[in-house]
């Protein structure tokens, strides 16, 4: 079920969406991955983000499960270009500082309502060799 909502919406904010765009001094605030949690696991996990110059965002993310996880700390950035006349983004990011946690994607940030953008990606997991579809929310300002 939450798979079906969670794709719902993601149809919906493509359909009336436009193309969301990276400029030199943008801030990003949003969520991490929220398309691979139970709702009952459900955990706050912001992510802050800067873009560098129009192409580069660079970002940290935080997460804890819960009150016995240690908290996670995760670098990533966002290379923004025209791919076959589409707006994407190239993915990277290490968590806990080792490149055993090393994550590659490929995403695309859409324009939901003024900042607010929802960025659907597919990140392949070097360390555990996974693929998965995330998505995250958030304000770009």
């Amino acid at each position: 079920m939450k798979k079906l909502i969670l794709s719902l919406a993601l149809i919906v904010g493509m359909a009336i969406s436009t193309n969301a765009q990276n400029a030199k001094g943008d801030w990003y605030v949003g969520t991490g991955d929220v398309a691979n949690v139970a709702w009952t696991d459900w955990a706050i996990s912001p992510t802050l983000g800067y873009g560098v110059s129009d192409k580069l965002m660079v970002g940290l993310g935080l997460a804890q499960a819960d009150s016995t996880e240690d908290l996670a700390i995760d670098i990533h950035a966002r290379y923004f270009m025209t791919v076959a006349g589409q707006d994407v983004f190239a993915y990277a990011a290490i968590s806990e500082f080792e490149f055993d946690n090393l994550s590659l994607g490929l995403g695309k940030m859409f324009t939901i309502h003024k900042a607010v953008f929802v960025e659907p990606k597919i990140v392949y997991n070097v360390g555990e060799e996974t693929t998965n579809l995330m998505l995250g929310f958030g304000l770009k300002f």
